[in-house]
C-alpha cells in the first residue's frame, strides 16, 4: 500500500498537476465557490452579461474578423512562404485593426467562464471548445501565439516587427495579448476542470519565458502595455511554477532599466522609484497590480513601499468620485494632482476595472477594509441590459462627444477598439470572486450581495448563504448552512460611508452633520465589537442555523471636494450608501440640470422602485432607488438679470445614466451662484 502511495505521489509530480496555493496574507475567495443569487442586485448584472454581453462580443468576434486572424496563422503555419503572402488580402493592416484584437477573444473566453460556473451550459462548454481549437492552430511550434506577426511574418501589422519582441516596448502588444490569454485560461481551468486553454497559454509563457529576460540570448524588453505582470502572477499562484512568478518580477524589475523610457507607459524610472501615478490610466492601474501582487507574493518590501505610496497618491489626489481615474483624453492619462474635471474627464472604462484590481490585491496585501470601500464603487461603463457601453465616463455630460460616429454623448453598441466591451465582459460575471476573503481563522465578508458559498476556513468548509437587496436597502442577512470550522471569526466589513468616510482620504468629505450608525445581531441579540481595520469581529463556535443580521442606516448624504480640486468648489454630490447620483434630464423635464442650485440644507426623499424607461435598448424599465430634493434653477431672464425659480430635481444613480439619450447631466451641483457653470 505504501508502495502505491509513493507511487501516486510521483504520478502527480510527474505529470504536472495544478498545484493552487496563495503565498498572499489574506486570500481571495475563488469564484467558483459562490453563487450569485438569481433576480438580484447583481444577479440581474451578471444575467445581463450572460444573456446579452457575452454573446454580443462573441458574435462580434466573428463578425469583426477576430476568429478569422486566428485561421490566417494557422494557414500560414501549415503552408510557409504561401503565394497569398505577397496578396494585397494577406497585408494584415488591411483588416487587423489594432496589433492586441486577439485579446477580445480571450477576454470574452473569460467571461464565459466565469458565466460558465453560475450557469452551466454545455452548449457554451463546447463553443468555446470549438474557439480554442481555432486558437490553438494559430499557436507556433515553441509557444509563440501572436497572430499580427505569425499571419504575414515578413508584413506583421504596422505596430508590430518583422522580428518577435523588436517593437514589445513600443506597440507590438505581444506581452499585452499574453496577459490577457493567461488570465483567460486560468479562469477556463478554474470553472470547466480542463487544461485545454490552460495548455495553450502555458506553451506562451514558457515561450516568453525563455526569449525574454535578462540574459545573453534574450529580448531584454519590459511591456509596453502593461497586464503580463498580474497575468503570470496569477499562473504562479495556479500551478505553483515559480518561474511564472520570476518572469512577472523580470518584468517589473526591469522598468526604466530599458532602452524606451516614457512616462505614458510608465517606464520613464524603476517601479520602486515611482511615488505617484502617471500616464496612460489602464496601463498604469495593470502595472500596479502586477506591483502588489509581487509585493504580496515575495514580501519585498521595496515593492511594498512603492505601491502604498502609488495607492495614496490616486486616492487622495487623482479619484474620482464614482471610482474612475484617467483625468486627460490625451495619452488617456492621469493628470496632475487634483486634476479631476468634469465635463471632460475620460475615465476610461478599462481603467476603473484596473482599479478594482488593484484594490482587492491591496486588501490579500494588508487585509484592510478601506480597500475594499474604494473597489465597491459600481462601474457604470455597461449599460443595464448589458447591450451598450461607455469607453470613457464622465462626471457632466452637455449631451455631446466628438469621438462617438454620431457626435452625442451616448453608450455604444461596440468599438473599433473594443478593449472596454471585452473587459466588461470578463469583470462582471468574476464579481462573485471578490465577496469573500479568507486569513486562517478568518472569514472576511467584503462585499454584500445575495449569494450562497461554500468557503475553507481552516481547512474545513463552511457553508453559508447571504441574503440582502443591497445596496438599494440597508440590512443583510448571513445564515450559516453549514459549519465544520466550528470556532471561527467572521468578519464584517463596516463600510467607510457608514463611518463618515467617503474615501479613505481627505479627497471628499460628507458636508453634512449626519452621523450613520449600524446594528449587528446573532440569533436575534446584539453583539458588540471593536472595528479591526474596518472589520466588525465575531468570534464564536458557529452552529449549523445561526443568524447574523447587519442593519447600517443609510441616509442621504451630501459630499464636497477638497478645495483643490477646483473643478468641484462651490459644488455637492450626493450619495447613499455606497452608490453615487446625478441630475439627468431626462428625469427633470426642462430642467437644465447645470443651472440647478441645491440648498445648504436641502431636505431629501427617497423614492424606492423608480422605473428607468431603458430606451438605448428594447424600452423596458428597469427600477433604481431615486431621490428627489427641492432646489434652485438659475436662469437668465429677457431683461437680461439673473432669474431663480423653485424646482424639485430628480436624482438617479450615476451608473443608470443615459438609458434614454443624449442629454445633459451632473453629478457635482452648484450649491451657490459661483458653482454654476457658464
Amino acid at each position: 500500500m505504501r508502495r502505491f502511495a509513493a507511487f501516486v505521489s510521483l504520478f502527480i509530480i510527474c505529470v504536472g498537476t495544478i498545484v493552487a496555493q496563495s503565498g498572499y496574507p489574506y486570500t481571495q475567495v475563488p469564484f467558483t465557490s459562490v453563487k450569485i443569487t438569481p433576480n438580484t442586485f447583481w444577479g440581474d448584472r451578471i444575467k445581463a452579461a450572460r444573456e446579452v454581453t457575452i454573446p454580443l462580443a462573441f458574435s462580434k468576434c466573428e463578425s469583426e474578423h477576430r476568429y478569422k486572424n486566428f485561421e490566417m496563422a494557422a494557414y500560414t503555419l501549415q503552408h510557409p512562404g504561401h503565394p497569398g503572402l505577397q496578396t494585397p488580402e494577406w497585408n494584415v493592416a488591411r483588416f487587423m485593426g489594432f496589433s492586441f484584437d486577439d485579446t477580445d477573444v480571450y477576454k470574452t473566453i473569460e467571461g464565459a467562464s466565469y458565466v460558465l460556473q453560475t450557469y452551466p451550459d454545455a452548449k457554451l462548454k463546447a463553443y468555446i471548445d470549438s474557439v480554442l481549437d481555432v486558437v490553438a492552430a494559430a499557436q507556433e511550434p515553441d509557444g509563440y501565439l501572436y497572430t499580427a506577426r505569425t499571419i504575414n511574418p515578413q508584413h506583421p501589422h504596422g505596430w508590430a516587427a518583422n522580428k518577435r519582441w523588436a517593437a514589445e516596448e513600443h506597440a507590438s502588444h505581444e506581452l499585452y495579448n499574453l496577459g490577457h490569454m493567461v488570465d483567460a485560461a486560468c479562469a477556463h481551468y478554474q470553472a470547466t476542470g480542463s487544461t485545454k486553454f490552460l495548455d495553450i497559454a502555458k506553451r506562451y509563457a514558457d515561450c516568453v519565458v525563455k526569449e525574454v529576460g535578462p540574459n545573453a540570448g534574450q529580448a531584454c524588453v519590459v511591456p509596453g502595455h502593461q497586464i503580463a505582470e498580474m497575468a503570470l502572477a496569477r499562473l504562479y499562484v495556479l500551478t505553483g511554477e515559480k518561474k511564472y512568478l520570476d518572469e512577472a518580477k523580470f518584468l517589473l524589475d526591469y522598468r526604466g532599466k530599458t532602452e524606451h523610457k516614457d512616462v505614458y507607459s510608465q517606464s520613464d524610472k524603476p517601479v520602486v522609484d515611482q511615488t505617484e501615478a502617471w500616464g496612460h490610466a489602464v496601463r498604469a492601474g495593470y502595472m500596479y497590480a502586477g506591483m502588489a501582487d509581487v509585493a504580496a507574493l515575495l514580501g519585498d518590501s521595496s515593492y511594498i513601499k512603492a505601491i502604498d505610496t502609488i495607492y495614496e497618491n490616486i486616492v487622495s489626489k487623482k479619484y474620482y468620485l464614482t471610482g474612475g481615474v484617467g483625468a486627460r483624453h490625451g495619452g488617456e492619462a492621469f493628470g496632475a494632482d487634483y486634476e479631476l474635471p468634469n465635463l471632460t474627464a475620460y475615465n476610461e472604462t478599462c481603467a476603473a476595472i484596473s482599479m478594482v484590481y488593484l484594490f482587492e490585491r491591496m486588501f490579500l496585501l494588508h487585509g484592510d477594509a478601506k480597500y475594499i470601500d474604494c473597489l465597491e464603487r459600481v462601474i457604470s461603463g455597461m449599460s443595464v441590459d448589458g447591450g451598450k457601453f461607455f469607453y470613457p465616463n464622465p462626471l457632466s455630460s452637455d449631451g455631446r462627444y466628438r469621438f462617438n460616429a454620431d457626435g452625442t454623448m451616448t453608450r455604444q453598441p461596440w468599438f473599433g477598439c473594443a478593449c472596454c466591451p471585452s473587459n466588461l465582459c470578463r469583470f462582471i460575471p468574476s464579481m462573485p470572486g471578490y465577496i469573500y476573503g479568507v486569513r486562517d481563522n478568518a472569514l472576511y465578508v467584503n462585499l454584500f450581495a445575495s449569494n450562497t458559498a461554500t468557503i475553507k476556513i481552516g481547512g474545513k468548509d463552511v457553508t453559508l448563504e447571504e441574503t440582502t437587496n443591497y445596496p438599494w436597502d440597508e440590512d443583510i442577512t448571513i445564515k450559516i448552512l453549514q459549519n465544520k470550522a466550528k470556532t471561527f471569526d467572521m468578519m464584517i466589513r463596516i463600510p467607510g460611508w457608514v463611518q463618515n468616510k467617503v474615501v479613505p482620504s481627505d479627497l471628499y468629505a460628507y458636508s453634512d452633520d449626519i452621523f450613520a450608525t449600524y446594528n449587528i445581531t446573532v440569533n436575534g441579540q446584539s453583539v458588540d465589537s471593536e472595528l479591526e481595520n474596518g472589520y466588525f469581529v465575531i468570534n464564536r463556535n458557529w452552529k449549523k442555523g445561526d443568524i447574523v443580521r447587519i442593519h447600517f442606516d443609510m441616509p442621504v448624504r451630501e459630499v464636497v471636494a477638497s478645495p483643490r480640486v477646483t473643478d468641484d468648489r462651490g459644488r455637492v454630490a450626493v450619495e447613499r450608501g455606497p452608490l453615487v447620483y446625478c441630475a439627468e434630464w431626462a428625469d427633470n423635464g426642462d430642467i437644465d440640470p447645470h443651472h440647478l442650485l441645491l440648498s445648504r440644507h436641502p431636505q431629501f426623499d427617497v423614492q424606492p422602485a423608480y422605473a428607468i424607461e431603458n430606451k438605448e435598448a428594447d424600452g423596458s424599465p428597469f427600477h433604481v432607488t431615486a431621490i428627489t430634493a427641492k432646489a434652485q434653477e438659475a436662469s437668465i431672464a429677457d431683461d437680461g438679470r439673473l432669474a431663480v425659480k423653485d424646482v424639485t430635481v430628480r436624482l438617479i444613480p450615476y451608473y443608470a445614466w443615459n438609458h434614454r439619450g443624449a442629454g445633459k447631466m451632473d453629478v457635482w451641483l452648484a450649491r451657490s451662484l459661483s458653482g454654476l457653470e457658464d
